[in-house]
């Protein structure tokens, strides 16, 4: 799958339950719902998993806590506008 196909899943009402947990949280955030994403991505350690809990905290405008999930993931804070952001978390987790 690469980044135009996940898009074209959010067509549908609910993610596919066949997608991995953190391409679940992205598809919540493209679809406005911020705390079902965030209630996702929090659950998944890990880089990958911080990387994705940074940027939605960035995205909902919390710096600070953004900044420490960014360490976490081993990332410098992101400077790239949100949705290209989200665009290169996505390519990066359907490379995967």
């Amino acid at each position: 799958m690469n980044v135009d196909e996940f898009r074209a899943l959010l067509t549908k009402p609910s993610p596919p339950a066949t997608l991995p947990t953190l391409l679940a949280a992205l598809w919540w955030d493209a679809k406005g719902d911020w705390k079902r994403a965030h209630e996702s991505a929090q659950d998944v350690s890990g880089s990958d998993g911080a990387w994705v809990h940074a940027y939605l905290h960035r995205k909902e405008g919390d710096a600070g806590n953004a900044g420490y999930w960014y360490g976490q993931a081993g990332r410098p804070h992101c400077t790239l506008a949100p949705d290209a952001e989200w665009e290169q978390i996505v390519s990066a987790l359907l490379s995967r």
